[in-house]
Order: structure tokens, then sequence, then C-alpha cells
């Protein structure tokens, strides 16, 4: 018996020194800011852009798979559910209105550039062209609906109800003098409405993907003052992560700077 109680001590003691090696080598194991981030972004000059931050953040150690996606809605609910760690692809005012309506526990931690938005055509020249009745498209978000429609009260189409603010939606127009008819689609779908359409007010990240080039072919375009710098975003509880602030060191770096400026010549403006 007493043999059986040493036998057996003595492979209780081997257990707890494999336990306790195995706790040590979970201690030791890569930190936060080794891991390899996911990072979501839209198809075209976003993810163009997160190749090049990809590219400095590997000379600081830190990893990145960049996933895409194809609409404004998917990578705000795949942060959510934690299939991807960062996104980067929205703008402040479109990040807000999703949290209030989501409920979405989701921060910015940096901004990024500014795609401004553009107004296009494939039927006239000039906005004074514009007839009477004339199809507009805008997004059908409330966001990117509201800063279409601030666009073209600026060039002087339409007139919003006074406050309105960057929440316009059709329902606020106030003067509407030559009757044009609002056609809202989905962000994505409007620069394939240019055939169908007289006008159509598309993000820079859009149009560029349907090889418009916002500097030459827009009608109208955003000036750099625009209130829509994108931003990148992570689960709040996820804002001080060293592996994430590796990425805003990475995209916030001079090389990134100078592709956003020679890659799309003023296309896209960088805002740090």
């Amino acid at each position: 018996m007493k043999k059986y109680l040493k036998v057996f001590a003595l492979a209780t003691s081997l257990a707890l020194a494999v336990v306790g090696l195995t706790g040590c080598g979970q201690q030791a194991a890569a930190p936060a800011a080794d891991k390899t981030l996911k990072v979501g972004v839209t198809a075209g000059p976003h993810a163009e852009v997160m190749e090049a931050v990809k590219k400095v953040a590997e000379k600081d150690g830190l990893k990145i798979q960049i996933v895409e996606f194809n609409d404004y809605v998917q990578p705000n609910v795949a942060l959510s559910q934690g299939d991807i760690d960062v996104n980067s692809f929205q703008h402040q005012p479109y990040l807000d209105n999703m949290v209030q309506d989501r409920k979405y526990d989701i921060v910015s931690v940096a901004k990024t550039v500014i795609y401004p938005m553009g107004i296009y055509s494939k039927k006239i020249k000039s906005l004074n062209e514009l007839k009477p009745g004339a199809v507009i498209a805008i997004p059908n978000d409330p966001t990117n609906g509201g800063r279409a429609l601030l666009l073209l009260e600026k060039q002087g189409l339409i007139k919003l109800k006074q406050g309105t603010g960057l929440k316009a939606a059709a329902a606020d127009i106030a003067e509407n003098p030559k009757s044009f008819k609002i056609k809202e689609l989905d962000a994505a779908q409007v620069p394939r409405s240019l055939e169908d359409v007289d006008l159509a007010a598309i993000n820079t990240n859009y149009a560029m993907t349907a090889g418009l080039v916002p500097n030459k072919d827009a009608l109208a375009i955003e000036d750099g003052n625009s209130p829509y710098a994108n931003v990148i975003a992570v689960k709040a509880k996820d804002k001080d992560n060293q592996a994430v602030a590796k990425l805003v060191k990475a995209y916030h770096s001079e090389e990134v700077k100078k592709f956003v400026n020679e890659h799309f010549k003023g296309s896209v403006i960088a805002v740090w």
C-alpha cells in the first residue's frame, strides 16, 4: 500500500509539473501585438491602401490579413461578431449611425483618408444641362444619402430644410424647382445606374472601382474640408490593444501617405 501511495504521489507530482510547464508555455505565448490582425475593408481603394499599410506593418512585426467586402453593412456585422478584428472602410457619421441603430459596441481609434463624394453623369457634361424632371441617384443609407443631398444643395440643384444637418433625407428637400426625381439605391449599385439615370452621387471608392476618375470625371466633388473622414474601427474592448496601435502607426506612416498621394493623384486625401 505504501509503495502504491509513493507511486501515486510521484505520478501526481509529475502531472502537476506538466501542468506548470504548460501554464508557463501559455504565458510565454506571442503577445497580442504579434497576432495576425484580420482587417475588413471594402473592395477597391480601401483594399489598395490597406495593402500598402500591410507592407509597412510587417516591418514592425505585425501581420495583417485583409478581408474584402462588397457592401457597407457586412464589415461592421463581421467586426461585431468577432469574424474580423478591425475594419477600415467607413466615415465617422456612418459609424455613429450604425452604432445608434444596431447598438454595436464599436469605436473609432484613428482617422485615415477622405474619399470625396462626386456627382457623375454619362448623359450631360455640365450640371447646367440638367433638364426638369431629371433622375438623380443617391446612396440609400442615411449618412451617405444625406451627404449626397448636401452636395446637391451646394451645387444649387435643391434646397434642404433649414437645420437638417448631416442626416438629411429626401423628405427634407424644401425646394426642388426643376422637380428632380431622387432615386435611392445601395451605395455599391449607384455607379451601375449611370446608364439609366441623368446624374448620380457616388462615393469615391465605388466610383474608382467602376473605372471613374473623380478629379477628372466628376461634374462636382467635395473638397478636403468634408466632415466625412474615414476611420479605423474596433470593438470598444480592443481600443487600447497593442496590435491595433501598430496598425494605426503603420497607416499613419509617411510611406502610406506617399502611396495615397501618388497612387490616387488627389482623388483620395490623407488626413493625418
